[in-house]
């Protein structure tokens, strides 16, 4: 692979995404504090569910009012700047015609769908925000429906499903370290869909200033050296361009956050990190390269079954960071170490990608 191929298609890109982000950071921050673009629920004296809603005791220990003032469509940033990194690059590709070296890296057999599911999430959680901002008392309390949002998730996935069963011919997953494969036949849909609800699961983790950005950041980047490997290059490009994105995020929500990725932003990048996780073929590997994300979706999942049909807690309150809030540690503590141990895991994960 020649260096100018890899400086030119990979990390200008990259570079430009952060750049472009911390650019319009300042214009979409003054929209979101000049009309107030923080969930009314958890403001409005008037509510009937109460300045707390249905929050547990332990929780509304941990809750503070700086929160509820908070802006949730941070997301926004994140996918406008990934998108007028696509165009841009099209644009200059295309008028110098440097479209070897420098151009449209959305294309049909990698990057295509992932950059599709961006925007889909992106739309359908831009809406449920902005139903807990401005909607009636009943929207502000739940926006979309959840029922509905994961009606919404199981239906992209089956049509993604199916498009890796029927047009790239995805019907096993292969055990990592071995010749075996699990078969799966037509249930790979399903089993398409088990992981993008699974995903979609993770979304809570946007409960901790800079907590859910630093961890989706290092995943993304993981999977842009992942396509590096596997001489996937578009699909590094688009997941370096999004880590880009996410630490311009970052910069402006090091611990105290201005503003929060919200249903926008968080639907939008897991939707996306599906198909790319398919794409490249490191399902089972996710599981250490996105253990964090994996452990908030376990926690929650533990402690839902465990009240349902033991009557009893697990974790004070889920998901894993609110518990350990809720013992005593600091905002910040959480979020530095689940940053680390998301950069040791993706390096481990990587590592085991090579060595397979």
């Amino acid at each position: 692979m020649e260096h100018s191929i890899l400086l030119y298609k990979i990390l200008v890109p990259a570079f430009l995404s952060f750049i472009i982000g911390i650019a319009i950071t300042p214009f979409f921050s003054h929209i979101f504090y000049k009309y107030k673009m923080w969930k009314r629920s958890s403001r409005c004296a008037d509510d009937n569910v109460g300045k707390f809603g249905t929050m547990s005791d332990e929780f509304k220990c941990i809750h503070n009012e700086k929160e509820s003032h908070t802006p949730r469509v941070g997301g926004i940033i994140v996918w406008v700047a990934v998108c007028l990194t696509i165009l841009f690059s099209y644009l200059v590709g295309s008028v110098f015609g440097l479209s070897d070296h420098f151009g449209n890296f959305i294309t049909r057999s990698q990057t295509l769908i992932p950059f599709l599911s961006l925007l889909l999430g992106a739309a359908l959680g831009l809406i449920d925000d902005m139903l807990q901002i401005f909607g009636n008392k009943k929207q502000l309390a739940i926006g979309v429906p959840r029922k509905i949002r994961i009606a919404f998730v199981l239906f992209v996935g089956a049509i993604e499903g199916i498009w890796f069963y029927q047009k790239l011919g995805f019907d096993s997953i292969a055990i990592p370290f071995t010749e075996s494969v699990i078969y799966l036949g037509v249930g790979f849909i399903l089993f398409y869909m088990f992981v993008v609800l699974a995903l979609f699961s993770s979304s809570i983790i946007d409960g901790i200033d800079g907590l859910a950005a630093g961890v989706l950041s290092v995943i993304f980047g993981a999977y842009g050296i992942i396509g590096l490997i596997q001489d996937q290059m578009n699909i590094a490009t688009f997941s370096f361009v999004i880590m880009g994105a996410l630490l311009a995020f970052l910069w402006f929500n090091i611990p105290p956050a201005r503003f929060y990725l919200g249903e926008t932003g968080i639907l939008s990048l897991t939707l996306s990190l599906s198909v790319i996780i398919f794409l490249t073929n490191t399902v089972l590997e996710f599981i250490i390269i996105g253990l964090p994300l994996v452990v908030t979706a376990g926690s929650s999942t533990i402690q839902i079954i465990s009240r349902r049909f033991f009557g009893r807690k697990i974790f004070k309150v889920a998901p894993l960071h609110h518990h350990l809030e809720s013992i005593g540690w600091s905002r910040e503590r959480i979020t530095m170490r689940y940053w680390i141990i998301s950069v040791f895991c993706a390096v481990l994960g990587i590592i085991l990608i090579i060595l397979k």
